[in-house]
């Protein structure tokens, strides 16, 4: 089921939300609720997760009553093992023996096709964030069954995140959750959310899917370039759009969510990238990865392979295949150049070189992303390259370059920096304030009271483009 959907929208939402509110048992309706959300497109796939959450649940809390150390690092180290096992068998099986029958002789090993657990990469490293934080005494175990299986299972971060942390939302698990008093807030990121994913990213969608699809013998320059841009766009508001559809789901159940996104297009630098990008993640591996390697301490050799390896880990989660881990040491390598003399420079050139910079390091680096393999990504380099070369009229790009597309290109490429604050200022919108109401911590969030009329607006827009449309899953939905 998906968020930016009909069914989603004005069925399943509002029966959910309203058995909540009225519930005595607002943890056990979020569960239930939870678990059918899950069981609506993954079916038996449910039990895996029930069998992990009761599995880590237990761990847990056996590591929390342990007092010696060893013991209590071979429970984390057993419960890791067992999270990173699943992950690894249904997610990267078939690449490792694909490549092990590619490079070893002999008989073939069988290559394991099975249906990826929708979120497994997710709630994987929620799970792992959970025991390891138990490990080192940043929380104690959660003795409620009933809750820990609403954090892990709770449906607006289950599929495609943004990967929460226990002690982030410990307390409000914990609180009655009955006078929130964020509904209006979470309306107003749900709804900013879905424009993000109906209005910009589904429209320049077939852009980058044409421009990806062609041959290379057909793949001119423009097309090319346009098709990454539009991919560009496509990825950060698709993403984007979910995590603030995500968080503004948790605001109507009592919940804060971490910020996720930052306008990262607006970075002078890769480094600055990386803290605006899937904030959840970045800060994940550097909590979890990087600071136990020992992070920039012990030397430059240290600093060099610490990094390397959260970046290449960073690419093989995001997919079973050579060029997401290409990817991942790409930025990887740009972040190390950036840390041995070219942010410097960066820092003492003119603004604008630095954004130049930073945009297309990231553009390129999108088509790595996108290609179907290396092959693929290196053709589509060659065909940017290409100005020169001879090639007939796209005819197809200019049919799918209508009004539309042309105008959520625009906007894209427009609200992808902070141009939406700035406007909000400039029209004397009240920016929101803490009060008795609401937890100080979400003026982090730079949330405004958006206009009545802009919120029905891009509500009717969405909705009207949802009715006339085909399914539209979100990208990460298959990472």
């Amino acid at each position: 089921m998906l968020f930016s959907s009909i069914i989603f929208i004005f069925y399943f939402l509002p029966v959910f939300l309203l058995g909540y509110y009225l519930s005595g048992w607002r943890t056990g309706a979020l569960l239930a609720g939870s678990a059918a959300f899950y069981v609506w497109g993954e079916g038996a796939y449910v039990l895996l997760l029930g069998a992990l959450i009761v599995a880590n649940y237990t761990g847990a809390r056996w590591i929390d009553r342990q007092t010696a150390a060893d013991r209590r690092r071979a429970g984390l180290i057993a419960l890791v093992v067992l999270d990173l096992s699943v992950l690894g068998f249904f997610k990267y099986a078939g690449f490792l023996a694909h490549n092990l029958n590619a490079v070893l002789p002999g008989a073939p090993l069988p290559e394991v096709r099975l249906a990826l657990p929708l979120g497994i990469s997710f709630f994987t490293f929620q799970l792992i964030s959970y025991v390891a934080d138990v490990h080192t005494g940043a929380v104690r175990a959660e003795r409620g069954l009933t809750r820990f299986a609403a954090y892990i299972l709770m449906f607006p971060h289950l599929i495609a995140g943004p990967i929460v942390r226990y002690a982030a939302i410990r307390d409000e698990l914990h609180a009655d959750r009955r006078r929130s008093g964020q509904t209006g807030l979470g309306i107003q990121y749900f709804i900013v959310g879905l424009a993000q994913k109906v209005l910009i990213a589904n429209t320049v969608a077939p852009l980058a899917d044409h421009a990806f699809g062609l041959a290379s013998g057909a793949l001119g320059a423009p097309t090319a370039w346009l098709g990454a841009f539009a991919y560009m766009l496509q990825i950060y508001f698709d993403f984007c759009g979910y995590s603030n559809m995500a968080i503004g789901l948790a605001f109507m159940l009592g919940f804060t969510y971490p910020k996720n996104f930052d306008y990262p297009y607006a970075s002078r630098s890769l480094t600055e990238f990386w803290r605006r990008w899937h904030i959840s993640l970045s800060s994940w591996f550097r909590d979890y990865v990087y600071i136990p390697l020992g992070g920039n301490r012990g030397g430059n050799l240290k600093t060099v392979r610490n990094l390397l390896i959260v970046f290449l880990l960073t690419g093989f989660w995001h997919g079973a295949a050579w060029n997401f881990i290409v990817w991942g040491l790409y930025h990887g390598a740009f972040l190390l150049a950036e840390r041995f003399g070219l942010g410097k420079a960066l820092d003492r050139a003119p603004r604008p070189v630095g954004h130049a910079y930073a945009l297309l390091a990231v553009l390129l680096g999108w088509v790595l992303f996108r290609a179907s393999d290396l092959t693929h990504a290196v053709a589509y380099w060659q065909a940017m390259a290409d100005f020169g070369g001879r090639h007939l009229p796209d005819v197809a790009l200019a049919r799918l370059l209508d009004n539309e597309a042309a105008a959520a290109l625009v906007l894209g490429a427009l609200f992808a920096f902070p141009l939406f604050p700035w406007l909000c200022e400039r029209l004397r919108v009240v920016r929101l304030q803490p009060s008795a109401h609401l937890p100080a911590r979400l003026d982090t969030h730079g949330v405004h009271v958006l206009s009545t009329a802009l919120m029905i607006g891009g509500l009717v827009l969405s909705v009207a483009r949802l009715a006339g449309s085909s399914l539209n899953p979100f990208l990460y939905f298959r990472f």
